[in-house]
């Protein structure tokens, strides 16, 4: 499946959804990642609470993306290494309560688009771009649903996240699924 751009693409351009503030399914979405450990094998875990909010703009240029996650969250399905990254010699979740991304910009066409934004982890600021699938609309009840995939990596040394070199990657492969709901007629 292709991830790329339609460099062409215009900000001007308006995203294939009605604008307003589409809040989060936090029921249908899922903010995932995966590091290397040992460089022989892959760890999996995922973050269980974030929130997210998407503004569709009338254009390209009015589009942002607002995410936050709570580092304490994490689950790689293992309970004593979980308490572990949480811990001041490695996460250090309470110097680092939260992971914060905001767009700065958005470019693409179909189901293919690029989002570049600032992620902050704990006071370090640096550049991120993801690759959005735009996997569509979709009605349930009352309200229409519009699903996302991003993807990206990130370099942990970057964010001054030093911890264990050599037992874990240096890059963290980002995977999020996100669900939006259309805003209100009312404009909510």
């Amino acid at each position: 499946m292709s991830f790329e751009t339609d460099t062409t693409t215009d900000t001007a351009t308006a995203l294939p959804l009605p604008a307003g503030r589409w809040a989060l399914d936090p029921l249908h979405s899922a903010v995932n990642f995966t590091i290397r450990h040992l460089g022989i094998s892959k760890v999996r875990g995922r973050f269980t609470q974030f929130d997210a909010e998407l503004v569709v703009g009338e254009t390209l240029d009015g589009t942002a993306v607002n995410a936050t996650i709570a580092l304490a969250s994490i689950d790689t399905g293992n309970p004593d290494r979980d308490a572990h990254v949480r811990a001041s010699d490695l996460l250090d979740v309470e110097k680092r309560p939260t992971m914060a991304f905001r767009s700065t910009g958005v470019t693409g066409a179909g189901e293919d688009w690029t989002m570049a934004g600032d992620l902050t982890i704990g006071d370090v600021t640096r550049p991120v771009t993801l690759a959005v699938e735009f996997g569509g609309l979709g009605e349930f009840g009352d309200t229409r649903h519009a699903g996302f995939e991003a993807t990206g990596e990130i370099r942990r040394s970057e964010y001054g996240l030093t911890f264990a070199p050599g037992m874990l990657g240096e890059v963290v492969k980002i995977q999020l699924d996100m669900q939006f709901l259309e805003p209100g007629k009312d404009g909510a």
